[in-house]
């Protein structure tokens, strides 16, 4: 499986941030959206960073009042990327070797998606059930 096939099922579209905007507006982002990590870009379409959940907590742990910090003094700015074409165990691998949630796909610079731990998971349960399903009608054949 590809990560174009995960793509398919859970749609291209990616929240972005600007590296200038406060620790305030990402919180406000992420509790909007319902989710666990933003792409840091400036233009909406290339990479400048990530940031998550947890780069939020390690600074509000240092800096109560942390309200005004910008985006870009606590995203991770050297993000692992993918490609549409790459195999998801590479991507589990990548995932795992990291300790890392969070993979944009990246086609020529531009940001065209962004994988989650939760959809690499979501895809290979697919996979196993459908082997399973496929074994099953083997057998009572």
């Amino acid at each position: 499986m590809k990560i174009n096939d995960v793509l398919r099922g859970k749609g291209n579209q990616v929240v972005t941030i600007s590296p200038e905007a406060t620790i305030t507006e990402l919180l406000s982002l992420l509790a909007d959206h319902n989710i666990g990590a933003v792409v840091v870009s400036p233009d909406g379409s290339s990479v400048a960073g990530i940031v998550s959940e947890r780069d939020v907590v390690r600074l509000w742990n240092a800096t109560p009042d942390a309200g005004d910090v910008r985006v870009s003094s606590i995203m991770t700015a050297d993000v692992a990327t993918c490609g549409p074409d790459d195999h998801i165990d590479n991507l589990m691998r990548l995932m795992t070797d990291r300790r890392i949630r969070h993979v944009p796909v990246v086609v020529d610079g531009s940001l065209t998606g962004l994988v989650s731990i939760g959809d690499v998971v979501k895809s290979r349960i697919g996979e196993l059930e459908f082997e399973r399903e496929q074994l099953s009608n083997y057998i009572s054949r």
